[in-house]
């Protein structure tokens, strides 16, 4: 690993940050924080590059795209592509928010991030996937009224509601963010420096802490278990109450659409909460950097890399819309 004005150290899986941090020279700024990253293993920085450059951009086409078919098709005009398209733009903030950084980190010598950066990220990383938490019991209660109680879709999810519903998985996402956040960048690191992770997150940063976590493990895990095991407990009980449902549905063509719509959720659901609930419904003291890096890197890259694709080749509604979308690009630029 190079260390500004300090030359290459050379960082072995037994080496902790802890004793990595005593090489830091005085010269290099005492509030940036040193990303170990691939570090000990830098023959798998190139190739590392190369995937998250690729899954970025993966991410960045289908989630604009996702987007702009839901907002510009009059025939994606209902509440579930609303939540949708919710979902994309989340999910593009979501890897924008941390691959950035890490892609630079990767092609760089210096693995360095400021403070202020740092702590941007925290806030803005943990709060977007707390509101991807609520956002995905939302659009499971989306299709639990749009199947259980078809006649009344329209008037339980109206437009004014879908709108409320929405900001208040941003608000709430946000305001779980400040309060882990804050409780997180205060605590003391004694000139700590080296986080052995990919970008900053709350597990990470609390194990650089020089003094009792103790009060910071049950805040996180109490927030934690509340935005998670709380939605995931009532998505789940919502698909008992769908998938009676759609057993009750005589059409095997309804029955099919039902069932393929919801599985497509359900599958985003099961990427999502196994990742972030072993990471943030655990003791940040037995939190395993290996497990941890593999974790975060799976639920910041690959699973919003994958969403909107999920949602885009289990959907035909949304196929038939990018088809009729592209076909309207062609004529207008071939005129």
């Amino acid at each position: 690993m190079y260390i500004p004005n300090c030359g290459y150290l050379k960082v072995s899986p037994g080496i902790s940050p802890t004793s990595a941090d005593m090489w830091i020279n005085n010269q290099s700024s005492l509030h940036d924080f040193i990303l170990l990253g691939f570090s000990d293993r830098p023959w798998l920085e190139t190739p590392f590059f190369v995937i998250f450059l690729v899954a970025y951009i993966f991410s960045l086409f289908g989630n604009i795209s996702i987007i702009l078919v839901s907002c510009l098709d009059p025939q994606l005009d209902s509440p579930m592509y609303f939540f949708v398209s919710n979902l994309s733009f989340l999910d593009l903030c979501y890897t924008t928010s941390t691959v950035p950084e890490m892609l630079v980190n990767l092609r760089g010598a210096e693995k360095i991030i400021s403070y202020g950066g740092c702590v941007a990220q925290l806030y803005i990383f943990l709060a977007l996937g707390s509101t991807e938490s609520i956002l995905l019991a939302i659009m499971a209660f989306d299709r639990y009224a749009a199947i259980c109680k078809p006649l009344r879709y329209p008037v339980i999810m109206n437009q004014r509601r879908c709108i409320h519903m929405a900001a208040g998985t941003w608000i709430s996402g946000f305001a779980n963010s400040v309060v882990q956040s804050t409780l997180t960048v205060v605590a003391p690191r004694c000139g700590q420096r080296v986080l052995d992770h990919f970008f900053c997150e709350v597990p990470a940063l609390l194990k650089l802490a020089c003094i009792d976590t103790g009060v910071n493990e049950t805040e996180l895990n109490v927030l934690g278990a509340s935005l998670l095991l709380v939605p995931l407990t009532l998505i789940l009980g919502t698909y008992v109450f769908i998938a009676q449902a759609v057993m009750r549905i005589r059409s095997a063509e309804s029955r099919w659409k039902a069932f393929n719509t919801c599985a497509s959720h359900l599958l985003v659901v099961s990427l999502f909460y196994f990742t972030a609930i072993s990471m943030y419904v655990q003791p940040p003291s037995s939190y395993s950097r290996d497990r941890g890096k593999v974790m975060a890197l799976f639920y910041g890259i690959v699973t919003p890399t994958l969403n909107p694709f999920i949602y885009t080749l289990r959907n035909k509604d949304v196929k038939a819309a990018l088809r009729r979308s592209l076909t309207k690009e062609f004529w207008i630029k071939t005129r």
